[in-house]
């Protein structure tokens, strides 16, 4: 097991290493390298998409930077094992035309290689409703209540 942080050399994992440094620099420009990375019929889930292959994962992260300003990936830790990565992470965007700037959603993600190293499963956790649903102006409202009822 490999468990990498911001402090981990880079001779870690050259193959997670690698991972790292294409999200945290990813840009609309690096999507026509996403088959360096996915397999042809790799699975992506996230709390909003559920698809499988290259072209529906390459629509997903087009319609994140049509989406959002400036959206980029901080990883904060990473755990490998064989065939298998942990990863959590930071995605800070800002969604003007709802007047969220300087955004933060706190999330992690498993994924699974297949035998030629590229992902077969790209699965995001994060909590939809109190990094984000919670920040809206009306829904927000909503949620925060809720949230104090629903606790003790």
């Amino acid at each position: 097991m490999t468990i990498l942080s911001a402090e981990t050399p880079l001779s870690a994992d050259v193959h997670v290493v690698e991972l790292i440094t294409f999200f945290e620099a990813l840009a609309p420009a690096d999507l026509e390298r996403l088959a360096e990375f996915y397999s042809e019929q790799a699975r992506f889930k996230d709390p909003f998409n559920e698809v499988q292959g290259l072209a529906p994962i390459r629509a997903v992260f087009e319609h994140m930077f049509q989406a959002l300003q400036a959206p980029r990936f901080v990883v904060r830790q990473v755990v490998s094992a064989s065939d298998q990565c942990f990863m959590t992470w930071d995605f800070l965007f800002g969604l003007p035309r709802l007047g969220l700037t300087g955004q933060r959603i706190r999330g992690c993600t498993h994924f699974q290689f297949g035998a030629d190293g590229r992902i077969t499963l790209h699965r995001d956790y994060w909590d939809a409703a109190e990094e984000l649903y919670e920040k809206l102006p009306v829904l927000g409202a909503l949620m925060r209540l809720l949230r104090r009822r629903a606790s003790r």
